[in-house]
């Protein structure tokens, strides 16, 4: 339920906005620029195959559906594969607006479907548990999924000395373009962020408790991650990373707290009638196509399915130690893209510079004017660098984009050519770094020219 929501809440308010601007021929990366960066993603992404926006609106709301009977529990399991695929396909049309939580959402969406999701509280119900312990290959993998990540954010830290410095947090919010709601007002306490800082280092060392803790301290650990993630959310723009790791951190909470919520929902009567009404066939509970198979079969299905997920861990894992720099490798460009969907998080160390864009537009008079807030060109530090761009997504491309050069720039200024008015003669676009140190902002704004265009 919470991963639906999860996908539902990504798409609603943050993909399907942005639809023709990020993922059509007509937007700010058409399929022939994405061909140029990545051929491999151009050939395997299924929204490549048509740059309409009609083909995006479809494939977004077959996701949609997807996601919907995720929540619900109407064939959960079907449902989030399809969902994992097509989040693949659509991050896969434009990889500069993903981050590590999106990687996160489709590999734990790629390991629920091997767990029991339509056991309980789904709408077509098989076999309930009655409060009865799971333990499978799919449930400890998902486990160590989730562990893993946090252990491998826990040994960047060390290697970090800002982490270890205590002023990791501090630099943190310092950057404009990631803090937001409460974080600027966070921003004002150096303690607290000081405060922080190491309280989330040893929170993630404590992550094992996970894994190996029972009960109460189990409990306990549960929830401060879900405190610390939802802290996050309320003053950093993170996407979707902290309300998926709450959400994969349900499967950690005691078996006595689900018991409970159990007991609960039993009593208030909805779930099981709405379950005798969907859930039964001809007055048949539907069971699993597995169960009513043979031994033989349903041994080889379940050992060809703990191989999957065994080799599926090992290589997320060992993903994530590449990515992160924890052992040596030979530098190659495919290591760079790794590097963009890394889960270390500010780890090892935070960065040291924001920046904001200036589209500047000359016109055939020669005046020139900033086509981001329609006034005069200028390169001085903004009051607030997010106001610089219109929304999140134009904030990650240009963010994830940077190091891109001019496969991504000269794309940008025809796509703003295309949409400025008919006296618009030439686009130049510039990126001003401004770097930053605990305290605030150090120096004077640096610029960089990325692309110039004539517009027909």
């Amino acid at each position: 339920m919470g991963l639906g929501l999860v996908v539902l809440f990504d798409l609603v308010c943050s993909r399907i906005p942005g639809l023709r601007t990020f993922y059509t021929d007509s937007g700010i990366l058409p399929r022939s620029a994405l061909r140029e960066i990545s051929p491999t993603l151009a050939q395997w992404s299924l929204h490549a195959i048509s740059g309409s926006i009609w083909a995006q609106v479809l494939l977004v709301g077959v996701t949609g559906v997807a996601a919907a009977c995720l929540l619900v529990g109407y064939r959960p399991r079907p449902a989030a594969v399809a969902s994992a695929l097509l989040l693949t396909s659509l991050h896969a049309r434009n990889p500069y607006l993903v981050n590590g939580g999106d990687t996160i959402l489709i590999s734990v969406l790629f390991l629920a479907a091997f767990l029991p999701l339509d056991t309980q509280w789904a709408l077509r119900s098989c076999d309930r548990t009655d409060g009865k312990k799971i333990r499978s290959v799919a449930t400890a993998t998902i486990l160590l999924h989730v562990e893993s990540i946090y252990a491998v954010n826990a040994l960047l830290k060390v290697q970090s000395e800002a982490w270890m410095g205590g002023i990791a947090v501090q630099r943190i919010f310092q950057l404009q373009d990631f803090v937001y709601l409460l974080g600027p007002t966070v921003a004002d306490y150096p303690a607290l962020l000081t405060a922080i800082n190491w309280l989330w280092v040893a929170l993630l060392f404590a992550s094992v408790l996970l894994v190996f803790a029972t009960d109460r301290l189990r409990a306990v650990t549960v929830v401060a991650f879900m405190g610390a993630h939802l802290g996050m959310a309320a003053t950093m723009r993170l996407g979707v990373f902290p309300f998926v790791m709450i959400s994969a951190l349900l499967l950690f909470l005691p078996q006595r707290v689900w018991n409970g919520v159990d007991r609960r929902i039993d009593e208030s009567g909805p779930r099981s009638s709405l379950t005798s009404l969907i859930g039964q066939e001809n007055g048949v509970t539907p069971k699993s196509r597995l169960a009513a198979r043979s031994p033989a079969v349903r041994r080889g299905v379940r050992i060809t399915l703990s191989v999957i997920l065994v080799c599926f861990l090992i290589t997320t894992v060992s993903w994530q130690v590449v990515s992160a720099d924890l052992v040596d490798t030979p530098s190659t460009e495919a290591n760079g893209m790794l590097e963009t969907a890394s889960w270390g998080f500010f780890a090892p160390n935070p960065p040291d510079t924001y920046s904001w864009y200036v589209v500047a537009a000359t016109r055939k008079s020669g005046e020139r004017l900033d086509l981001v807030d329609g006034g005069a060109v200028g390169f001085d530090r903004p009051p607030n660098a997010m106001d610089r761009y219109p929304t999140t997504l134009w904030k990650r491309y240009a963010t994830k984009g940077r190091d891109a050069g001019g496969g991504l720039a000269e794309p940008a200024a025809a796509y703003f050519c295309q949409r400025s008015a008919d006296d618009i003669q030439s686009i130049t676009i510039y990126r001003v770094d401004q770097s930053v140190d605990r305290d605030g902002p150090v120096g004077e704004p640096t610029r960089h020219k990325l692309a110039s265009t004539t517009c027909d």
